[in-house]
């Protein structure tokens, strides 16, 4: 694709590197695969992911200013206080599987058909984001922030501990559970007994 890009790679693999001590690369890198690596607070700037996979991977704090993630994954990751806000695109394709992304932020991010499954997002700002057809499987949503959030036709129906306000956000066709339901009323203050 980007072949003639300075500091470009391709099926690279990266095992148990400490970017703290190892100089981060800016550059592309493509079918590359993150493995046991820490990148807290690492400076990703500018840099492109497609076709990626991180694993195991510390990414918390990790500086996202005009980085691009095109269908990247993200595997039992600790990515504590992301902001995805900053990177370069609006649009972001990726997934989370087994990560802890609490204190993140997706501000006025096109983040649709994400998949977050078995993901902690607690805290997580979702204000202005573009969340429709997101699948939300075995998600906590302790705390997260919803304000003028479209998340037409999204899935969460295996989220817990949400509370959003359906005036206040696009919901058209998103699909909750029976349980979910009192996180959809509590502005309005009142009990919910799912026995009787």
């Amino acid at each position: 694709m980007a072949g003639n890009e300075k500091n470009y790679t391709e099926g690279g693999t990266f095992n148990k590197i400490d970017y703290n001590e190892t100089p981060w690369v800016k550059g592309v890198y493509e079918n590359c695969q993150f493995t046991n690596c820490n990148l807290a607070g690492t400076e990703l700037s500018g840099s492109k992911f497609i076709d990626c996979v991180f694993k195991d991977c510390n990414l918390s704090l990790a500086r996202l200013e005009k980085v691009s993630f095109k269908d990247t994954e993200f595997r039992n990751c600790k990515m504590l206080g992301m902001r995805f806000c900053d990177c370069s695109e609006t649009t972001l394709l990726f997934s989370f599987y087994n990560c802890v992304l609490n204190q993140s932020t997706f501000y006025q991010t096109t983040v649709k058909g994400t998949v977050f499954k078995n993901t902690e997002l607690r805290e997580c700002d979702f204000a202005e984001a573009d969340l429709s057809q997101a699948i939300f499987e075995d998600c906590d949503l302790s705390g997260a922030a919803f304000d003028r959030t479209n998340l037409e036709k999204a899935d969460l129906r295996g989220a817990r501990f949400y509370t959003l306000d359906p005036d206040n956000n696009r919901i058209k066709k998103a699909r909750f559970s029976v349980s979910g339901i009192a996180g959809l009323l509590d502005k309005y203050d009142i009990e919910i007994d799912f026995a009787g």
